[in-house]
């Protein structure tokens, strides 16, 4: 508890209006110092003395953090949590929380948008004419793919996927699916989604769109052999985390010429990018920034603030990722 008689919570990175005001109301706010690494010992010791943390996807929330004598909550400014040692949070009967749902449109507009650049060749011919080499109209200059009635598999069909698949009927794709656990018939329907095995995807689809959790399963999900069944003419898209694809079997796979492009929001190493796809002229790089509208922030803030104020006044916060620990 601080001298006013609130609970400390550290936050680890600033968030957006109204974050903190939300978070100022129930607690005594420690800022993490912005000199100190993103490592688990400087994080422990800056979390000495608070029972809550306010995270993001870069702070390794492991063991040594969460065994900080009276946490109670981790709140995650993120619906993924794979930078959160769930299970040992759980063990310590400490919450972890999330923010889901306000950021599915958001990210679904990115990934489409991605998907139209790569298809386009929108970023290519953006430094292609910024480099003064327009010279003029040519018939063969800068040929790309077509979007329209092209084939779209998405591999994970949960809230983004199908903003994804709903986007695409805009663009009379035929969409297929691959997910372990298939939505129902009637959800098919509303979205024309068809659901088929991994191996039909990749043979079939002209984009590829990834909108899976990172988990053991997950890790890899994209390497060598699933690019060597892909089309050669077909696009590779993640939003979701950098480990789902192997970057150096895709690096291998794009100079073979295997599929022919990519487009990135994550990478397997964040924030570095493998030095081989940054010359790619195929591949559109982004930071990150699925999410990134001012309103979609702002709500992920705000939601994230909301969590832990919930949890540290005893309550059961509405995003719980283990709620077994309030059982």
């Amino acid at each position: 508890m601080s001298a006013a008689g609130k609970p400390r919570v550290l936050l680890m990175h600033p968030i957006l209006d109204p974050g903190p005001a939300i978070l100022a109301e129930a607690a005594e706010v420690v800022p993490y110092p912005p000199d100190r690494p993103l490592d688990e010992a400087s994080i422990r010791q800056a979390a000495d003395g608070c029972v809550g943390i306010v995270s993001q996807v870069m702070d390794p929330i492991r063991e040594a953090v969460l065994s900080t004598p009276g946490l109670k909550c981790v709140s995650n400014v993120a619906v993924g949590f794979d930078n959160i040692d769930v299970a040992a949070a759980t063990q310590r009967k400490v919450m972890v929380t999330n923010t889901p749902g306000v950021l599915d449109d958001t990210t679904a507009d990115f990934a489409f948008t991605l998907l139209m650049a790569a298809a386009r060749r929108v970023v290519e011919a953006d430094s292609f004419t910024r480099s003064g080499k327009f010279r003029g109209w040519a018939i063969d200059m800068m040929l790309g793919a077509d979007v329209y009635g092209a084939t779209l598999g998405i591999i994970g069909i949960g809230r983004i996927g199908r903003g994804v698949a709903h986007r695409a009927k805009g663009f009379n794709m035929r969409v297929i699916y691959y997910d372990p656990h298939p939505l129902p018939p009637e959800a098919q329907d509303q979205l024309g989604a068809t659901p088929v095995d991994l191996r039909r995807l990749l043979m079939e689809s002209d984009f590829i769109s990834i909108h899976v959790p990172l988990s053991q399963d997950t890790h890899h999900l994209m390497s060598t052999p699933q690019f060597e069944q892909m089309k050669r003419t077909a696009i590779l898209i993640n939003t979701s985390r950098g480990p789902v694809v192997d970057e150096a079997a895709l690096v291998e796979a794009l100079k073979a010429k295997k599929l022919a492009g990519a487009a990135l929001d994550v990478y397997e190493r964040e924030p570095a990018v493998h030095p081989n796809l940054i010359p790619m002229s195929n591949v559109v790089l982004a930071p990150h920034i699925a999410s990134a509208t001012t309103r979609t922030r702002s709500e992920m803030s705000a939601m994230a603030a909301r969590n832990m104020a919930t949890a540290l006044r005893g309550g059961r916060p509405p995003n719980l990722v283990n709620p077994e620990v309030k059982k």
